[in-house]
């Protein structure tokens, strides 16, 4: 296997399982929601997403890992030149853009670090985004 197949194939296999889990929150299902929306000193939610939200959400990561998958040459599908060309470029800065963070409620740069979200964001959501990005970046410079 090489590094090309091994990277689409990582990083298609999380953003799958992380597609699954809102669609899951789309359909209704409560649990771990309330732990991964960010929340103000005070405890209210910053966020406060819809059913359609979580399966838009859900789609958009979905779309990224088959292009990953298709990046690692796994799937073999058509995509529009620019698509082909930058799409998995664009996620990867979408996510390391994530791990960075808002300078105030989520990645590294977050001010707020003491909510039960800015805890598993620091434990958990951060570092996933910063390794879905740096797999990203790997992948462009393999392929």
């Amino acid at each position: 296997m090489t590094w090309k197949i091994l990277f689409g194939l990582l990083n298609g296999s999380i953003l799958i399982v992380i597609s699954g889990i809102h669609f899951f929150w789309a359909l209704g299902g409560k649990v771990g929601i309330e732990s991964t929306l960010p929340t103000n000193l005070e405890g209210k939610r910053v966020l406060n997403p819809k059913k359609m939200d979580s399966a838009l959400v859900a789609v958009f990561l979905l779309i990224f890992a088959l292009l990953f998958f298709r990046k690692a040459g796994v799937l073999d599908f058509y995509l529009p030149p620019l698509i082909s060309r930058f799409g998995t470029g664009v996620i990867t800065v979408i996510f390391l853009q994530r791990a960075m963070g808002d300078f105030r409620y989520v990645g590294f740069s977050k001010k707020i670090t003491s909510t039960p979200f800015a805890k598993l964001d620091r434990k958990y959501f951060t570092p996933l985004c910063l390794f879905i990005g740096t797999i990203g970046v790997l992948l462009e410079i393999v392929a």
